[in-house]
């Protein structure tokens, strides 16, 4: 057996280790732009429906 063998576990571990933080960052800010932007979207109709009539 090679001395300079690298650990299959060790690179495994590390490896999901960046996919869960890489899914955690991807998915929150998107959902919460969306509903924000819809909510600005939203008033600004309400406001310029009331200055119109």
């Amino acid at each position: 057996m090679p001395k300079n063998e690298q650990d299959p576990a060790g690179n495994t571990q590390q490896f999901r280790a960046f996919a869960n933080r890489g899914e955690s960052a991807s998915s929150g800010p998107n959902t919460g732009l969306i509903v924000g932007g819809g909510v600005v979207l939203l008033v600004l109709i309400v406001v310029v429906a009331l200055l119109v009539v």
